[in-house]
């Protein structure tokens, strides 16, 4: 994550507006949004990935998939694959996502993925991102959100997804 990242301003649909905002310059303008893109990794074991953030970021030492905003120019999709890629090094191709489903926040459009491995790969995480990452299972996952171990924004993404996720897991195992 760079202070000089640029991203594409949309509107609620998801669809740029020829808009960008760089981060760091505030929240994108009120009624306007940016996409964050998030990767729930599911090994052949039916454990699910998690990510201990890093103690300089918002939300220091919460857990969470790994997140991040897409960039200028970059799809949902595409910048999910990235910040994969970025914070535990684990490279999918596009067709290995799915999407679990989009919850509409305030500023930003947030959109939660799936992806199976084989096995428990060991993550390779950025430590300027990522504290630490482990493979545990679902139950474990809304043990923690339901102890408040959660960054807070997956509070309302849970809330929304939380049932479909739980499904699409079973699915993918």
């Amino acid at each position: 994550m760079a202070d000089d990242e640029m991203w594409d301003v949309t509107d609620v649909q998801g669809t740029p507006t020829g808009t960008l905002h760089r981060r760091g310059d505030g929240p994108v303008p009120a009624g306007a949004f940016h996409v964050v893109a998030s990767v729930c990794v599911v090994a052949s074991t039916g454990r699910v990935l998690v990510s201990l953030r890093a103690e300089g970021k918002d939300y220091p030492l919460a857990w969470e998939f790994p997140a991040g905003s897409a960039l200028r120019g970059e799809s949902s999709r595409r910048g999910a694959m990235r910040e994969l890629d970025e914070e535990v090094g684990f490279s999918v191709l596009p067709d290995d996502l799915a999407l679990v489903g989009r919850v509409v926040e305030d500023r930003a459009l947030f959109d939660l993925w799936i992806t199976r491995v084989e096995g428990e790969p060991a993550p390779t995480v950025d430590p300027e991102e990522v504290q630490a990452a482990e493979w545990v299972e679902l139950d474990e996952v809304h043990r923690r959100w339901q102890a408040g171990m959660f960054a807070g924004p997956w509070n309302a993404r849970f809330d929304q997804l939380w049932d479909t996720l739980r499904e699409r897991v079973r699915e993918v195992r």
